[in-house]
């Protein structure tokens, strides 16, 4: 049977038309929520993090991981090669300074040392042998003086009794001068004997002067000789605590080669490695603190500032302020903070990756609602591992974008949907 149709009832132009604004409307709003105005940047909320400018104290400390090490490590080198024959103590022992540590077999240098001192034997027997010759001249030449002087004593008294014959009538001037010769001749033998005898001591001390230093010479090199065979055993530079001794029986050294060390027994300082951006407030002398295992605070001392850069960081030493505590073992571990400077208000924006994007020049400060932030020039003082001292462009209660920016490009605001 036949159906009425309902026709639908239709909008009227000035229907259509509002309708139209409506949805342009909405689709401006859209673009203009998603897309970012001229130079700023789209952020989503889940990729930045945010802190709060504040007025707080501002700790001038610099927190480190610590170290503990021997205050002072003697190295056990090798002087003479050779093959390890055996170990005397093992890796980790007390020991005392030249204790013997271990024996080395070196065949070939136990053959040129005996060489070296038979030859170094032979040329001390020809210096005796000089020596004997020395002695037996100045002996001889002693004799022929003694002589001498004998027979002009023995002429003179011949002389004084032919003179007085002579002057009796006994003897003739002819007999007289004789023996006035004889006692003239035995002066002069006298006086060249004695005058050479001077000469030949001179030369005689001389000689034994070069014989006495070409001996002590010669021995210092026999000795020498002897120390390098004793050198085959290798002996403790230093009292303390054996360490890094590994070497195996049978293993094979070269001279120079490293066979461990002697670290100083219960005398202790800490090692740290601090961020290069602290290399210049760093300094000798500075206080410092630790917490020890049985929660006694440590005080220290900045010992020793080592500037040489490495990964970005660079190595501190500290001291004990008077004698460090008992129970602390090489390679333990403390939490250290070392003073800088006194504690003072400031304003204060916690550390983040902000600080590294631009050098920490810049920072992005966000709007009431925190969907809209806009970068701005600031300045940066000190730091410590928690917070940083802002110098101008932050005020007390604004937030701040403290993740990294460097992906902004230097956007001039950045929109957090």
């Amino acid at each position: 049977m036949d159906r009425r149709v309902e026709r639908r009832a239709r909008l009227d132009p000035r229907g259509k038309r509002i309708l139209l604004g409506i949805a342009l409307l909405l689709a401006a709003a859209a673009l203009w929520w998603w897309l970012p105005s001229s130079n700023s940047t789209n952020v989503a909320v889940a990729d930045v993090e945010t802190g709060s400018v504040t007025r707080a104290p501002f700790d001038d400390v610099v927190p480190v991981r610590a170290t503990v090490a021997p205050n002072v490590s003697t190295f056990v080198g090798v002087i003479s090669g050779g093959q390890v024959e055996r170990l005397l103590v093992q890796d980790g022992a007390a020991v005392v300074a030249g204790q013997p540590l271990a024996v080395l077999a070196n065949p070939q240098l136990k053959l040129d040392i005996l060489t070296r001192e038979a030859a170094i034997a032979s040329q001390l027997g020809a210096v005796s042998g000089e020596d004997l010759s020395l002695e037996r001249g100045s002996r001889d030449r002693d004799t022929q003086v003694a002589s001498a002087d004998y027979d002009l004593i023995k002429a003179r008294r011949d002389l004084q009794i032919r003179q007085q014959l002579h002057d009796q009538g006994f003897v003739s001037d002819a007999g007289l001068k004789s023996y006035q010769e004889e006692t003239t001749y035995q002066q002069k033998r006298a006086a060249q004997l004695h005058a050479a005898e001077g000469a030949e001591q001179g030369i005689s001390r001389l000689q034994a002067g070069r014989l006495a230093e070409t001996r002590a010479r010669l021995t210092s090199n026999l000795a020498a000789v002897r120390d390098s065979l004793d050198a085959l055993t290798l002996r403790a530079p230093a009292t303390g605590r054996l360490t890094n001794f590994t070497i195996q029986p049978g293993q094979a050294l070269k001279p120079g080669d490293p066979a461990g060390q002697v670290d100083s027994e219960g005398s202790w300082k800490l090692v740290a490695d601090v961020d290069q951006y602290f290399l210049g407030r760093v300094a000798i002398g500075q206080q410092a603190s630790a917490q020890g295992e049985n929660g006694r605070g440590l005080k220290l001392v900045v010992t020793k500032v080592l500037p040489a850069v490495t990964d970005g960081r660079f190595r501190v030493e500290l001291g004990f302020r008077g004698a460090a505590p008992a129970g602390l073992n090489r390679g333990q571990a403390l939490d250290v903070r070392i003073t800088l400077g006194a504690a003072r208000p400031a304003i204060v924006a916690p550390l983040g990756g902000w600080l590294d994007s631009d050098g920490g020049a810049a920072a992005y400060v966000l709007d009431a609602g925190g969907t809209h932030a806009v970068r701005r020039p600031v300045k940066v003082g000190r730091r410590n591992a928690e917070q940083v001292e802002i110098l101008s462009g932050l005020a007390p209660g604004e937030r701040i974008v403290t993740s990294d920016t460097s992906g902004f490009n230097k956007s001039a605001s950045i929109n957090l949907k």
